[in-house]
């Protein structure tokens, strides 16, 4: 299994919040520079040697043809692609080169399709906060200016969240109440740990179950308040990402003290208490529905978020520009795929009948792609997806924050790496049932927990400080990876692509045929070569000096 050498810790990731009028990111340690015993390390190049000549070959083979079926499943009638008719519904009006563009994924829809409205809802926040900030704050110092901060960025999000969701906003705020009086009405007392979980927890079940409630079901009379809507109507499908806000709230209160610093980097900020008196309703509100991040978040713990808010990082205006680069780049690659890969759409009508082994692998692992590619700030996606190997390292680099938020508040506290299973097991039925209440979602979890010990196992029979240097010691680790590979690939295509009837429609296909067979015999061997470039390509990064956490 890949093994010590070619897997290392995690990077720390930080959100800043820079005063009130900006969201800049920050990163403190998931990027370093070596030191010199780290560099004595390093191994020699292997690009230009004969294996890697051979590699390239492959590369230069398998990557495009890995494109080109996806295109040729996404054809045209003009092509007469036998299962376009089946999906064809779910396509949209595109803009580039007549064709059409697949925008069937709800969740990137509901960004790509306000992108106008969120730009002005930006442009809003960020130019009321400077005029606050000249108007109001006397002063304008960071021991003055905390408090003004906060309460500028609680009566924008209150608002903000009436003409987001209508009259639904009361119903978060009494959400909001409830959660913060069992914070501090338990204060200090272990059964307000249990309180918050059991109420919090409830509450995303029970969204889900009633529909985001109605005010009808209340008392007939309450029924024209359903009517006032707002802008986003449904606002308990994104209630998941202020649930966490919710309990990182009470559990930060619970562990508070007076423990102080001059100096926090982003580690120390997430577990370093703030004086009791920070924990009031006034920031708790400015955290819990803090505009920039309400709605798809990331998440951030409120020992952080006010953390940065008194003591806030600065951002060159060339580093902005470069994100903004970024960004535009990202989104028309995104556009790109989209009106040329229609694999979302394909997926969810299951228009696959009569596909190969090979194009059914093609539909989940471009649909992982195109799920990596929608969530791609780079502080919080640390590795592409097609750039991991580890399964423990893949979990640790995916959703970043997310990650962090579970080790703080479920993995520690259950028990952490003192237990194999029993913290793995609890964090991903946690994860599964926080993304959706269904039955695929918590195999995926379960699975998940599975697949992590064959590499917990064979990292510790195989440890890189004893067998690192033996030249058969690489490709042991890539044939260990090819395995996590084809763990991964199934617990995610259960979870998020196909479902367990695809899934099991897949591995007939790949075990049960010639065709699946002779493809098999082709994909492992490429998963082996492209994770031998994944290795030197860490290495590579070592040789310039730098060592990322993932």
């Amino acid at each position: 299994m890949a093994s010590a050498p070619y897997h290392s810790p995690p990077p720390d990731l930080s959100w800043s919040v820079n005063g009130i009028v900006d969201l800049t990111v920050h990163v403190d340690s998931s990027t370093k520079f070596q030191s010199d015993s780290q560099a004595s390390n390093v191994r020699v190049p292997r690009w230009r040697t004969p294996e890697f000549a051979l590699y390239a070959v492959i590369f230069v083979i398998v990557v495009p043809y890995m494109a080109m079926s996806a295109v040729e499943l996404s054809q045209h009638p003009k092509a007469t692609h036998p299962n376009y008719p089946s999906y064809q519904h779910r396509l949209s009006r595109g803009w580039l080169f007549g064709r059409a563009v697949d925008n069937s994924d709800t969740q990137y829809r509901s960004f790509r399709d306000n992108i106008p409205g969120l730009c002005f809802l930006s442009s809003l926040y960020l130019g009321s906060g400077y005029l606050y900030t000249r108007i109001a704050i006397p002063g304008n110092t960071p021991t003055t200016s905390l408090e003004y901060r906060t309460q500028f960025i609680s009566v924008f999000s209150c608002i903000m969240l009436c003409a987001l969701h209508g009259t639904s906003a009361l119903k978060i705020f009494a959400i909001l109440y409830v959660n913060y009086h069992i914070a501090k009405q338990t204060r200090g007392v272990p059964v307000g740990v249990l309180l918050t979980w059991i109420f919090n927890i409830s509450i995303i079940f029970a969204n889900e179950l009633f529909d985001g409630y109605h005010y009808a079901a209340l008392h007939p009379a309450l029924g024209p308040l359903d009517r006032i809507r707002g802008l986003y109507p449904r606002w308990h499908v994104g209630f998941n990402i202020t649930m966490l806000r919710l309990v990182s709230f009470n559990l930060d209160h619970y562990w508070a003290s007076s423990q102080t610093g001059d100096s926090l980097n982003e580690r120390l900020r997430r577990s370093t208490a703030h004086p009791l008196g920070v924990y009031n309703f006034t920031n708790y509100l400015a955290y819990a529905i803090y505009p920039p991040l309400y709605i798809a978040g990331p998440i951030m713990t409120f020992n952080d978020f006010m953390w940065q808010l008194r003591r806030p990082h600065s951002m060159s205006a060339y580093a902005r520009a470069s994100y903004a680069a970024r960004f535009f780049f990202s989104f028309i690659v995104m556009e790109f795929v989209l009106h040329y890969i229609y694999v979302v759409a394909i997926k969810d009508t299951k228009a696959w009948n009569g596909d190969t082994a090979f194009q059914l692998a093609m539909i989940g692992y471009w649909n992982l792609l195109i799920l990596w590619l929608k969530m791609d700030p780079p502080e919080n996606m640390v590795r592409c997806i097609s750039n991991a190997y580890s399964t423990l390292g893949f979990w640790r680099s995916w959703h970043r924050s997310y990650n962090l938020w579970l080790i703080r508040y479920i993995y520690v506290p259950v028990g952490g790496s003192t237990s194999t299973i029993l913290p793995k097991l609890v964090v991903f039925t946690f994860v599964a049932l926080w993304h959706d209440l269904s039955m695929r979602l918590l195999i995926w979890g379960w699975l998940i927990s599975l697949f992590i010990l064959p590499e917990v196992i064979a990292t510790a029979v195989l440890p890189e400080s004893k067998y690192g240097e033996k030249p058969w010691y690489r490709h042991v680790c890539a044939a260990g990876g090819v395995m996590n590979l084809l763990m991964m690939m199934t617990a995610n295509l259960v979870g998020f692509v196909l479902g367990t009837e695809g899934m099991v429609y897949l591995a007939g296909k790949l075990f049960g045929t010639w065709e699946g067979m002779r493809f098999l015999s082709i994909a492992l061997p490429s998963l082996f070569v492209a994770i031998q470039v994944m290795f030197e390509y860490r290495e590579a990064e070592k040789r310039r000096g730098i060592v990322r956490r993932c």
